[in-house]
């Protein structure tokens, strides 16, 4: 017997925008700009990598280099993302164990 395997894309995975900026959020709670990248690429790709490139004012093609495991996009893309995906970047302590 074969076993058929497909991948996994969270993208597919992202409905609404509260499940969107929830994920960005763990994402960036964990302190990995690499995942926080793939996790803006995933939820740009969910809404449309089109849309959101136009509303981020960068090019789509740029957008989808930028997002990728290999890109390394300026902190202004990220913001512009962040801000074209409906969110803001907030600053909080970080929690200290007792």
């Amino acid at each position: 017997m074969t076993a058929t395997v497909h991948p996994w894309d969270a993208s597919d995975y992202l409905e609404t925008p509260d499940d969107m900026l929830a994920y960005l959020d763990e994402a960036a709670r964990t302190g990995d700009p690499q995942l926080l990248q793939a996790a803006l690429g995933d939820i740009a790709k969910a809404k449309g990598m089109t849309d959101i490139a136009r509303a981020a004012g960068v090019g789509r093609e740029s957008l989808y280099k930028s997002l990728s495991t290999t890109g390394n996009p300026s902190f202004q893309t990220i913001a512009k993302v962040i801000e074209a995906l409906g969110g803001q970047i907030t600053i909080t302590p970080k929690h200290q164990a007792a």
